[in-house]
């Protein structure tokens, strides 16, 4: 692909592992110069390798806390003083704890919200002065398909996260025309995480290798597989470049199929 982002500045947050990664290695392979965010130094400091290995621009890694709202300020600013500013910024952040409505307790809700949500608002408010500058720049959120699907066992991301898609478009109104504002909502993809969980169940003896635990992952889904990180890391890229420049506001399923919601 050539997006031409040669010199554009992207800030990827969550992004020392799994789809934050993918999308940190997206944006770097098509030019840009990507800011990635952790909370572990060993953690980032191998995603900066990762994603160096395929940049053709710098790469600047920042560790910090998206529930914390110092680390946040600092992120941005170290962004600004290494690159001069910010093209594109892509949020992204862990899941809150799985588990059903009787089980969550009012800090369980404050702390989702807090993580989901008001890592996305401060990042915005904080970002929003440089992506309107020299043009207009960008903003991708990576929420989930539960904000289109309940998922059981996961009341806080299927609640919390409608939030986000509720924030996002307005963004997609208050900022325009010079940022653009959207969302993409995954399925599972083989992610770090996702490995730990299947050889977590291969432990258990719930299946007898990771490759059958994967190929049951998959069985539920049309395409008979989950996804590849980078399938949604380069459909992030795409949504920030100026190939997408009229899509603005969108939620985009990146779930091969698995949903049954009609919109």
């Amino acid at each position: 692909m050539n997006y031409e982002m040669n010199g554009n500045v992207a800030l990827v947050t969550a992004s020392s592992s799994g789809l934050g990664k993918a999308s940190a290695k997206a944006l770097a392979k098509e030019g840009a110069n990507v800011v990635i965010n952790g909370r572990s130094e060993d953690r980032l400091a191998e995603a900066k390798a990762d994603v160096e290995s395929v940049a053709t621009g710098s790469v600047l890694a920042v560790q910090g806390d998206l529930t914390n709202s110092d680390d946040i300020d600092r992120l941005v600013e170290r962004t600004v003083e290494e690159f001069g500013g910010i093209d594109h910024l892509v949020t992204n952040a862990g899941g809150p704890p799985s588990g059903a409505f009787m089980e969550m307790d009012d800090d369980d809700w404050y702390d989702a919200f807090d993580l989901l949500v008001m890592s996305v608002v401060r990042l915005v408010r904080e970002a929003a002065p440089y992506l309107r500058e020299d043009g207009g720049g960008t903003i991708v959120t990576i929420t989930s398909r539960s904000v289109k699907e309940a998922i059981p066992s996961l009341v806080l991301s299927n609640a919390v996260r409608m939030g986000v898609i509720g924030l996002e478009k307005t963004l997609s109104k208050e900022l325009a025309p010079e940022v653009r504002s959207n969302a993409v909502l995954p399925a599972p993809h083989e992610t770090a995480r996702q490995q730990e969980l299947i050889q977590a169940a291969v432990d258990r003896g719930e299946y007898e290798s990771y490759e059958e635990g994967l190929e049951t992952k998959g069985d539920i889904n049309p395409l008979g597989r989950i996804g590849d990180p980078m399938e949604l890391g380069d459909l992030v890229a795409y949504l920030s470049s100026e190939q997408s420049s009229f899509l603005n506001g969108v939620a985009i399923p990146v779930d091969g199929g698995q949903g049954a919601s009609n919109l």
